[in-house]
């Protein structure tokens, strides 16, 4: 009997490898275009989507730029990601220039605590500048008694700005400090040998050659200033000041009578487009990303600028940056959740108080809001960790045909800001069949979370699976193993350490995640994120540090477990 697999025959016979490729592409299309198809059909209807009787329009988009002031709205909104940009790219290129090529005291602590704003969410990180920088904050309050007044404002755009820009340097820093760590020092001392000083190699030389690392990180900057919600919300939306985000946020869900759908899914089209536009143009200035390759086959470690007697000088400029930008901020939170009220006008440890604690504690509400983000984070992690893992295998180390495009699909959610992702889960649920059975449950926000956050676990596994020679794939195929067996019995168990570091970095973003929360979860399935917005609505300041504190000391666990026990690789 002739097999017809052998014979070129009508059809090959469908094994179990290709029933997973297809299946993980179906999956995947579908939960990534899931969120953004009920986007783009909201905008398009004059009622809401789950309304029979909507009707096509394209009012939606006349009725938002006629709203009062919305030319206002877009214009801050890129004035507080441009800003956002230029202060992280300055002082993170300039950090990591200090610790990875200078012989800067205290370097390696120092950077250390640098990256701590990574491992939090933004809201945790605004609500420190609040408390210390804010109109009543502690620093303001000290400024004003010693010095006559405060020469800051965060409530502006400007000062929403440098907020965001010293919260997001610390990524500007690690993306930087892997490039000029990494910097041939052949280079430097030919540029010395021609009569360069060390400073003027470092400058001419060395800098120039992290570009492709300020590139990237700057526009990736940029994006997360455009999308991010949490500083917008608490510094300008008591001073009337909206960015899109916020205007999305009180439009989808501060509506006083009922929410405005057409005009918030025609607003979150046009950040979709412009977030998705900005990611195009990152990947289109890294095309040439190759003619600053320095690091061939030999091994070479760049010298150590002697900065001389200037070293005490830059350290304490650095010290003092980081303990009034990150320390300051970390310890008013944390002083702030033991007080009753934290004023430099009278010692702290004279209004001590459990009474924040007892109140998270002995509320069943708040303390489900901490359980479900543990749950969350951890079940989350590890169905995430596992389903990228697959798609990255079937991306890179197999023959389906179709494996480039699902690579991109898989990586189109970097250009989905959170609130946009929220937003289009919270359509879908309320209009697919079926989809009432996850509605209100922390099931739809660890699926939000995967889809989110897919790329980034793409980007902690791939490179790894990079480094893994084919030949292990060829012999094990040679000897009759199909697709799925070589991969679950050779390649898994080589990728562990990425494995591991795809877990963490996972559960820290979805430890800190509230964005994409916001518009999906309901009583029984809050988590901290969800319960610090609401708290900071209602001005409860004391119970706001206290479960920020509870976040940033779970994740401070978590973070040394992980390097410890798992030896994962969080942030470089």
């Amino acid at each position: 009997m002739t097999d017809i697999s052998d014979t070129g025959g009508l059809r090959r016979p469908i094994d179990r490898s290709r029933l997973i490729y297809w299946g993980v592409a179906a999956l995947t299309t579908v939960l990534v275009a899931g969120p953004i198809v009920p986007i783009i059909l909201q905008a398009f209807l004059d009622k809401p989507l789950y309304d029979d009787s909507a009707a096509p329009t394209l009012g939606n988009f006349a009725r938002l730029f006629s709203e009062p002031g919305m030319a206002r709205v877009f214009f801050n909104t890129l004035y507080f990601g441009g800003l956002t940009m230029v202060i992280a790219q300055v002082f993170g290129a300039v950090m990591a220039v200090l610790v990875g090529r200078t012989n800067l005291p205290g370097r390696k602590w120092m950077g250390e605590i640098f990256i701590w704003p990574l491992f939090v969410s933004n809201l945790v990180m605004a609500f420190g500048w609040f408390t210390m920088y804010g109109p009543s904050g502690f620093m303001t309050l000290a400024a004003k008694t010693y010095l006559g007044a405060a020469p800051w404002n965060l409530y502006s755009v400007t000062g929403m700005g440098v907020v965001a820009g010293l919260s997001q340097a610390p990524l500007t820093y690690l993306m930087c400090l892997a490039a000029v760590t990494k910097a041939d020092p052949q280079l430097e001392d030919a540029a010395r040998s021609a009569g360069a000083g060390p400073f003027r190699a470092l400058w001419s030389v060395t800098i120039p050659m992290i570009r492709p690392a300020v590139i990237y990180s700057a526009v990736l900057n940029f994006v997360v200033g455009i999308e991010m919600l949490a500083i917008p919300l608490l510094f300008g939306g008591p001073s009337g000041i909206q960015t899109v985000t916020t205007f999305l946020y009180d439009k989808g869900i501060n509506a006083a009578v009922r929410p405005e759908y057409g005009i918030v899914g025609a607003a979150a089209i046009i950040l979709l487009v412009i977030v998705a536009f900005l990611v195009w143009l990152q990947g289109y200035l890294m095309q040439g990303a190759g003619r600053f390759v320095t690091v061939r086959g030999k091994a070479s470690r760049p010298s150590t600028l002697d900065l001389g007697a200037w070293r005490w000088v830059a350290f304490a400029g650095v010290f003092a940056f980081i303990a009034l930008t990150i320390i300051a901020v970390f310890g008013g939170i944390f002083i702030r959740s033991a007080v009753t009220f934290l004023t430099p006008l009278i010692p702290f440890w004279k209004v001590l108080t459990p009474g924040n604690f007892e109140l998270i504690f002995g509320s069943s509400t708040y303390v489900r809001s901490i359980v479900n983000s543990v749950v969350v984070s951890g079940v989350g992690a590890a169905l995430g960790t596992f389903f990228i893992a697959v798609i990255a295998l079937i991306a890179r180390r197999s023959d389906f045909r179709y494996r480039r495009p699902l690579e991109y699909v898989a990586l189109f959610p970097r250009s989905l800001p959170g609130i946009i992702a929220g937003l289009g889960f919270f359509y879908a649920v309320i209009t697919l069949p079926g989809a009432e059975l996850i509605r209100g449950t922390i099931a739809v926000l660890i699926l939000a979370f995967m889809v989110r956050y897919i790329p980034v676990g793409f980007g902690a596994i791939a490179p790894a699976l990079a480094q893994i020679g084919e030949e292990l794939d060829r012999g094990a195929r040679i000897s009759g193993a199909d697709w799925w067996t070589t991969v679950t019995r050779i390649i898994l168990p080589i990728l562990k350490p990425a494995l591991f570091s795809c877990y963490a970095l996972l559960f820290i973003h979805f430890f800190k995640e509230y964005v994409t929360a916001a518009f999906l979860y309901q009583p029984g399935s809050e988590i901290i994120g969800t319960t610090m917005l609401q708290l900071v609505a209602q001005g409860d300041n004391g119970p706001v540090s206290a479960l920020a504190t509870i976040q940033v000391l779970i994740t401070a666990a978590f973070v040394l477990l992980a390097r410890r026990l798992l030896g994962a690789k969080i942030y470089g």
